[in-house]
């Protein structure tokens, strides 16, 4: 998605900044150098003008725009030898981003290796897109053809009728101050807590896997086995440990195939968050994973896997042996640990950020918690004897587990109906239903009713009881949102937005504040009143979009500037209703490629990342009437920093 996100903005902001004259800040060329009758080595070099800098490929997620590379036909006529190698980058720390960013000057230097799989094949195609700086940024593209045998260049160019250009000339803004959009770049607050968000749910994850049937009691068995079997303590100790860094890597090498495979990095997982029928599978696969909690069958991998690791493990000894008694674990507690993975993944996919990275710490904190007890219990084995003996809490510990993952599907069918428009789960709907889920997880561990695996009854615990009293308690939180008596602020991002709502049908802009969804019609009202433009880039299922919305504009200082400062246009990127017939029109990307722009989902994204630059959500742009900048773009902050934003951006309408 990335890339093509990417390609809309470098076509139209190419053709506006950078024209191929003497004064283009980046001169390429390129050179073919055979290798055999099969492999080629393709050299793509640029000169960069005094000043000017481009962005290497592998500066940082979270910085500056990576240079990127689309190798056509790849892995059909030719396939990619190893990965494209640059030449030398510098690097500067950059405060805001908080992270060091790589970067070529005057010079820069990319070599790909080929290996042809059909001889027949005559030219090689390939589309570079970058990023190149001075005082500002400019987005920027070229593509090499490559001849194999010397003949001459084949360009493929796909006609667009003269609507769809004047329809795609349409979406263009006029900018006034533009530059100012790109000074916002330095000002943008990271919320990057976000990896950390993510490597604190993994292991949290970890923690609650611990308590489960399949894994707590391996742990005084395997601290045991290592103490024993070891010729002195301290060399049980070390082989504890080594075990315990083996499950951390088996985990986090779990993650790694996200990173060797482009598409898959920014392209299928990051569109969970807004594809409804990806949504959809989501929810169902949450749904079947809490039944195998609730114990009407069990997921298992193959018993030969955990057979013939166990036998590798005994064969091979030392570090290979401890390794592959790792793997055992892994396979042997996957009937608990694959539903509470499987909600990983979920928090990953909606969460921002690189999806792959966040997938690696999420894995990783999840493989930290379950090796830490083998470690700390072989380092203090008398702590072995305060453990509980396992019983019946572990069945406990599961169907809690399951309704969990109830809810948790919950939020993924509701992102579909969100996207879809459906009307099935708006806000109340969403809460009643939680509040039942919650309540039959009260009752249940209040023991009223049963599950097929639960072990012969027995006297409540206070601990069980006591995390009862917690569910009922949250069920009535939730009663209590449902009837306005509390605000429901600490759910936001979980729950559908305040305003998708069964009681409130004429309004539905967040927090009740007149609002535009189409831009010309925002920026006719913006004339008639003369007041500014609070542009809104947004989404249906854009959760960090809900907690602005509920936690940051409904601030006692924030709302009365929107509400009553500004005329709010709310543009969503994720909008899957399809356009009129006579509004869709082909789009050309700067590759030649041709995509019909259906949905109004489409049409504001590609609005978003034309005019300026971004692709994320939510995203925040101040206009005059006469679309003039007014500050710098911004985009999820707190409350203070977001009101003296749109101060500045009133003061300068004022001016």
């Amino acid at each position: 998605m990335n890339k093509i996100i990417v390609l809309i903005v470098l076509f139209f902001s190419t053709l506006n900044a950078v024209s191929q004259s003497d004064d283009e800040p980046a001169i390429w060329s390129q050179e073919l150098v055979k290798i055999s009758d099969t492999e080629y080595k393709l050299i793509m070099k640029g000169k960069i003008h005094e000043g000017w800098h481009v962005y290497s490929q592998f500066t940082p997620e979270g910085g500056s725009q990576p240079s990127l590379f689309e190798y056509k036909d790849a892995g059909k006529t030719y396939e990619l030898v190893g990965k494209t190698e640059e030449s030398k980058t510098e690097s500067e720390y950059v405060e805001v981003f908080d992270l060091e960013e790589l970067f070529f000057k005057h010079e820069a230097i990319f070599t790909q290796r080929i290996k042809l799989k059909d001889p027949n094949i005559k030219q090689i195609d390939v589309d570079f897109f970058y990023q190149i700086c001075k005082e500002v940024c400019i987005p920027a593209d070229v593509s090499f053809n490559f001849s194999l045998d010397g003949s001459a260049i084949v360009v493929e160019d796909k006609e667009v009728d003269a609507r769809s250009l004047e329809m795609t000339a349409a979406l263009k803004l006029t900018l006034k101050n533009a530059a100012l959009l790109e000074t916002g770049k330095t000002d943008k607050l990271n919320a990057d807590s976000g990896i950390w968000t993510i490597f604190g749910l993994g292991f949290l994850g970890g923690l609650i896997a611990l308590l489960t049937p399949c894994v707590f009691p391996m742990i005084p068995l395997t601290v045991s086995f290592f103490t024993k079997q070891s010729r002195n303590k301290s060399k049980g100790i070390v082989n504890a440990l080594l075990y315990g860094f083996f499950i951390v890597l088996i985990y986090f090498l779990l993650s790694t195939p996200f990173h060797l495979f482009d598409s898959v990095d920014s392209q299928i997982l990051n569109t969970i968050a807004t594809n409804r029928w990806l949504n959809i599978l989501f929810f169902v696969i949450f749904v079947f994973f809490a039944f195998s909690f609730f114990g009407y069958y069990e997921l298992t991998l193959p018993s030969s896997w955990a057979n013939k690791m166990d036998a590798a493990s005994t064969k091979a000894g030392g570090f290979i042996g401890i390794f592959f008694m790792a793997v055992t674990l892994a396979i042997v507690s996957f009937s608990c640990t694959g539903p509470i993975l499987g909600g990983l993944l979920g928090s990953t996919a909606l969460a921002e950020g690189d999806v792959a990275t966040n997938l690696s710490a999420g894995m990783t904190g999840f493989g930290l918690a379950l090796a830490l007890p083998f470690a700390l219990f072989a380092l203090f084995p008398a702590w072995l004897n305060s453990l509980p003996k396992s019983g019946g809490w572990m069945t406990t510990v599961k169907v809690v587990l399951g309704f969990l993952e109830l809810a948790l599907a919950l939020k993924f069918l509701s992102n579909a109906d969100l996207v879809g428009h459906w009307g099935l789960l708006k806000r109340e709907v969403f809460i009643v239903v939680w509040v039942i889920l919650f309540l039959l997880m009260a009752a249940y561990l209040f023991g009223l009713f049963r599950f097929p695996h639960d072990g012969p009854k027995q006297k409540l615990s206070a601990t069980r009881k006591g995390i009862g009293m917690l569910s009922v308690g949250f069920s009535l939180y939730l009663i209590l949102g449902l009837g306005k008596v509390v605000n429901l602020k600490l759910l936001s991002g979980l729950l559908p937005p305040d305003f998708y709502s069964l009681m409130d049908k004429e309004n539905d802009c967040p927090l009740g504040i007149d609002c535009y969804k189409d831009f010309e019609a925002g920026v006719a009202q913006a004339k008639v009143t003369n007041k500014p433009i609070l542009l809104d880039f947004t989404g249906w299922a854009c959760s960090n979009c809900r907690d602005m919305e509920e936690n940051v504009w409904s601030d006692s200082q924030v709302f009365p500037l929107i509400n009553e400062e500004y005329v709010l246009i709310s543009l969503y990127v994720d909008d899957s209703a399809e356009l009129p017939a006579e509004e869709q029109f082909d789009f050309r990307y700067a590759s030649g490629r041709v995509k019909t722009i259906e949905t109004i989902g489409q049409k504001w994204g590609t609005f978003q990342t034309l005019n300026f630059g971004a692709a994320s959500q939510p995203h925040y742009v101040l206009l005059s009437p006469d679309l003039k900048v007014l500050n710098h773009a911004i985009q999820k902050t707190d409350a203070e920093t977001y009101k003296s934003w749109l101060l500045k951006g009133i003061n300068a309408h004022k001016k």
